[in-house]
């Protein structure tokens, strides 16, 4: 049963946020030496040390309010996290892969910590406020120190493909068009659990967005007489379902939304900043140009999110009793 009280609360996003630190360890210990580019592998080292810093810190502040984090979600998490290595090696073009989704992970990690630093601060919890603004400042700079090797990390996908740019391109699209199919999955269902007007307002105006940002890769891969894959989009669409479902099966829907629409919106730009330089080495300009100005919407869509983390934060809060 949920602690609806504050302390219960910020409990419950500690615990939280050590089992994501769990499944961001198990990525990392193995990710390096998948990287195929030697920046990559570094920044995924470099950060491995942080993130054993930030599992600790996490564990200590749980005991030192009288609690522990949970077995069973730890196990969980770190288990997903060995499996996205196993899928990013399988693909052929791994470095981008694991480049988008150690975006989008840094970014989740980074909304868990705000969310918690809210939590705490209602709380009265002082000590919380600061470990997770100290580790939240660290995730950030992570995502930062990524985005800074999507020139890097996309030329040594196109090295590992060894296809013409041309041709990769066309993979990059469908890839593109079954991520877009995922987004509206979820962004229908965030809009009925979203607990808070201004973000259930958000989701909708990106859900729009998604349907036609969908429908713009659709007519570039009829353009390169290609067309989406349908194995990749009912796949995709069947984890939106399931992620769904998820959430709304925790009292504290609203936050969980907030966090991970926060975390897919990069996953997205991930994607598009490599789909943008891979049209621009197939000398593809619409596409370039395409990717160029659905990237504008991501990222303001990822900025509208992360405005109202105290809304999230009180409407999870709500959803439990505890406000």
């Amino acid at each position: 049963m949920s602690d609806s009280t504050l302390g219960g609360q910020v409990r419950a996003y500690l615990s939280d946020a050590h089992s994501i630190e769990e499944q961001a360890l198990a990525q990392l210990r193995s990710a390096p030496e998948h990287a195929g580019d030697g920046s990559l592998a570094q920044a995924l080292r470099d950060h491995l040390a942080e993130t054993e810093a930030h599992e600790r810190l996490v564990r200590e502040r749980l005991g030192q309010l009288g609690d522990a984090p949970s077995r069973i979600k730890d196990l969980l998490m770190a288990a997903g996290g060995k499996g996205f290595v196993l899928f990013a090696r399988s693909q052929p073009d791994t470095p981008g892969k694991l480049a988008a989704h150690a975006y989008s992970y840094e970014h989740l990690e980074l909304a868990s910590y705000e969310l918690l630093r809210r939590v705490a601060d209602m709380a009265g919890d002082d000590v919380t406020v600061v470990l997770a603004a100290r580790i939240a400042g660290e995730e950030r700079a992570m995502g930062k120190r990524i985005a800074a090797l999507f020139d890097e990390t996309t030329q040594a996908s196109l090295a590992m493909i060894s296809n013409p740019p041309a041709e990769a391109l066309t993979s990059y699209l469908s890839d593109a068009h079954a991520i877009e199919q995922q987004s509206i999955g979820l962004l229908e269902r965030a809009v009925d659990v979203a607990g808070d007007p201004v973000l259930a307002s958000a989701y909708q105006q990106h859900l729009d967005e998604s349907r036609r940002h969908q429908a713009r890769v659709e007519e570039r891969l009829g353009a390169a007489g290609s067309s989406p894959s349908q194995v990749k989009d009912i796949a995709m669409h069947a984890g939106a379902i399931n992620w769904a479902t998820f959430f709304q099966a925790h009292p504290d829907t609203p936050g969980k939304v907030a966090a991970f629409a926060y975390a897919f919106e990069h996953l997205e730009i991930g994607g598009y900043e490599q789909l943008m330089r891979v049209a621009r080495a197939a000398e593809d300009d619409e596409t370039a140009t395409m990717a160029r100005q659905i990237l504008a919407e991501e990222r303001n869509a990822a900025a509208t999110i992360a405005s109202q983390w105290d809304a999230a934060a009180a409407a999870s809060l709500e959803s439990v009793g505890a406000r």
